[in-house]
């Protein structure tokens, strides 16, 4: 019974991490209102929360594999406690930097459930439940959505300690009713990485996710703020809409998972980035808000499938180091998610447009599909070479039966 409730179980906790990861991103409009943040300095505030988020991933992956899922659970909503209840009492800037490093705890719990699903499921199934795990991405959709509505009837400030509330919850429901008996592996980490780092795969597949997982954490962190400023949308409207793009690329990410799990992973990849790099051209232009939204929608999509495909991948060519490269390739897609803002932000003050910041987009997309193509290829190759050895090793044995 308790094996058969970790899916919908480490879902639940995937949605509550990621809802309290963009706490103050979502809340950004409100909290302008009463702490002083020069324009320069937003980026840099919403994306804080996403570098400890990226970094811890590698150990959460590890450890999830060490003690199993239900301790790293418990112990990183406990830890998150502190900078939910900090962030609510901030009064300047620093205030929201400090807490908003260590609410990248709520982003980082991402590695745990990737390590430890698969462990319940046959192979044909881990990109599926990957995927629907992948679904607790929601919880930015969540908060993006909820948070602005319920700050705008008691504040921004109550808003945040609500979570507190949700925290205590899913403290006791991962004590109840997490596995105690989840399978352990404790191959040492430094092993671990050893085994992995010459391998091109483990890059690739770091690169890929950098700009799947890292358009949609970029993408959710910078929307609110820029759709209020670019196009003068109300708080609530760049809100919901935000939550419409989180939602979208939340949903496809099982949709990835389901069909990287019936047709080749590889090339569905290549699809994934020829949109991307057309979508980001297109944003590149400074369109309308009716364009700007269909070249978002688009990149919603592709990065729901890019994620779901990607952590298909990732099981199936490092079964022995899944939770390891779990760990990079998670951490590498948080990253992702950290500079692009940063970015857009220093290239707008020094030109006043985002156009440089997309095109650059378009064309990182661009070099991975290049990339995609030639594993494609060298798969085929390979399959082809296994193809031709076995059906010579076939004719071989015929002959010698032949000739007794």
């Amino acid at each position: 019974m308790i094996r058969k409730l970790q899916l919908p179980l480490q879902t639940m906790n995937l949605l509550l991490g990621f809802s309290v990861w963009v706490i103050i991103s979502s809340l950004m409009p409100f909290i302008t209102e009463d702490i002083a943040i020069p324009p320069g300095k937003l980026a840099m505030v919403t994306a804080i929360p996403v570098v400890l988020g990226s970094i811890l991933r590698i150990p959460l992956g590890y450890y999830a594999n060490i003690f199993g899922a239900r301790i790293v659970f418990l112990v990183s909503f406990i830890l998150l406690l502190f900078p939910v209840y900090y962030i609510s009492e901030a009064s300047t800037m620093m205030d929201l930097i400090i807490g908003g490093l260590f609410l990248g705890i709520g982003g980082a719990v991402f590695s745990v459930g990737v390590t430890s699903l698969p462990k319940y499921y046959p192979k044909e199934k881990h990109g599926f439940v990957n995927g629907i795990y992948g679904v607790g991405n929601l919880g930015t959709a969540v908060t993006t959505f909820s948070a602005p509505i319920v700050a705008t009837q008691v504040g921004w400030a109550l808003a945040v300690k609500l979570y507190l509330i949700l925290l205590l919850v899913f403290i006791v429901l991962n004590f109840f009713f997490g596995d105690r008996h989840e399978t352990k592996v404790k191959t040492p980490i430094m092993e671990q990485i050893k085994g992995v780092y010459k391998n091109e795969k483990l890059w690739f597949f770091s690169l890929f996710y950098f700009i799947t997982f890292g358009s949609f954490v970029a993408f959710t962190v910078y929307l609110p703020n820029f759709l209020v400023s670019n196009f003068e949308l109300t708080k609530v409207d760049a809100g919901m809409r935000t939550a419409g793009f989180i939602a979208i690329a939340t949903f496809f990410r099982p949709v990835g998972g389901w069909l990287a799990d019936r047709f080749q992973p590889l090339f569905l990849l290549v699809g994934t980035f020829a949109v991307y790099t057309v979508a980001a051209i297109l944003l590149a232009f400074s369109p309308g808000i009716t364009l700007y939204t269909v070249g978002c929608l688009a990149i919603a999509v592709c990065a729901g499938v890019g994620n779901g495909v990607i952590f298909k991948l990732v099981p199936f060519y490092f079964n022995k180091q899944a939770g390891i490269v779990n760990g990079i390739v998670s951490m590498m897609g948080g990253l992702g998610g950290f500079f692009p803002p940063i970015l857009l932000s220093s290239i707008h003050a020094a030109t006043g447009q985002y156009s440089i910041g997309f095109m650059l987009l378009s064309q990182v997309a661009l070099a991975s599909l290049i990339l995609v193509m030639w594993l494609y290829y060298q798969a085929r190759l390979t399959a082809a070479t296994e193809a031709i050895d076995s059906a010579g090793q076939g004719n071989f044995k015929k002959q010698k039966e032949i000739q007794k």
